[in-house]
């Protein structure tokens, strides 16, 4: 949406300018022309290409199809999310059946339960109630809220984009450099549990937690055991692991001391020591046998 282009209906309740005077594919050349400025090289290479604003009626299916086209033939490799077209089913963001452009859906302010196997997907959130400023709104989220919400988002095999409103001046309010900061210092110890992840491989989360799993160089695969609730015996069950642990250690010690574990059937208990060094989430490292 271009809600100060003369050209870009509809204009407005509160805007004084006539719709019928408005050409609508003039703007959407106006607009072609600022994508080949941004994908030409100009700003370095772009990979995303973020689209809003599907739902006014001025956009049609057949634009976001030729919108998508258009900007492929500028750079065949940049990822186009699905709101360039009109697939998008309401919040949950992703397209039902159909020839829609996008190569990911957009979940906003909220995270699938089970997230969409097989396909790609980023829950949009923001920090309060607010996508842009707003000098009343204090409903702010927590930073074990927000960090809690990223293992969540990437054990259901999503990405989380989170949102920041700057001032009219342009600065970040403090509450969001707060919060900020703190999942920075969390991904500081703890990001090989998010990126480049994959989701939980089990049928379900544990109760404890969420889980990760990533494919290590040599084959052998790893799991992250995020771990919200500590077990106040020190004992961790996950059920469901066939496979034999090779070694099990804790993200963010300074030495690398492994922790003990015994199997019963399908259940591996690993033992913890009494309290968690990181209350809102630590993160347990499970190396598994190369099968």
């Amino acid at each position: 949406m271009d809600w100060t282009h003369d050209d870009y209906v509809p204009h407005r309740s509160w805007d004084p300018r006539k719709n019928e005077d408005a050409d609508f594919d003039r703007y959407i050349g106006y607009m072609k022309e600022q994508l080949k400025e941004l994908v030409s090289g100009k700003y370095g290479k772009i990979g995303i290409l973020w689209f809003d604003g599907e739902w006014e009626e001025s956009w049609t299916h057949e634009r976001g199809l030729d919108l998508a086209k258009y900007v492929h033939s500028l750079d065949p490799d940049i990822i186009i999310n699905n709101r360039v077209d009109k697939g998008r089913s309401g919040m949950a963001g992703m397209n039902g059946e159909g020839d829609w452009a996008g190569d990911y859906g957009t979940p906003e302010q909220e995270v699938p339960s089970t997230g969409f196997p097989g396909r790609d997907w980023e829950t949009c959130m923001t920090m309060n109630d607010t996508w842009g400023f707003k000098s009343d709104d204090h409903n702010w989220k927590s930073a074990q809220e927000m960090i809690r919400m990223l293992c969540d988002i990437a054990s259901k095999g999503g990405n989380f984009l989170l949102n920041v409103g700057p001032t009219g001046e342009g600065e970040i309010p403090a509450a969001s450099v707060e919060r900020l900061e703190a999942m920075g210092a969390w991904m500081k110890v703890n990001s090989a549990a998010i990126y480049g992840s994959s989701a939980n491989p089990f049928p379900e989360a544990p109760s404890w937690g969420r889980i990760t799993r990533t494919t290590m160089a040599d084959g052998h695969d790893r799991l992250y055991l995020c771990v919200f609730d500590w077990p106040s015996d020190g004992k961790l069950r996950l059920s469901g692991l066939l496979s034999e642990p090779r070694t099990v250690q804790m993200l963010g010690q300074k030495r690398r001391n492994l922790l003990g574990f015994t199997r019963e059937a399908d259940v591996i208990t690993f033992s913890l020591p009494s309290e968690a060094h990181d209350p809102i989430c630590a993160v347990i490292a499970v190396d598994l046998a190369t099968p």
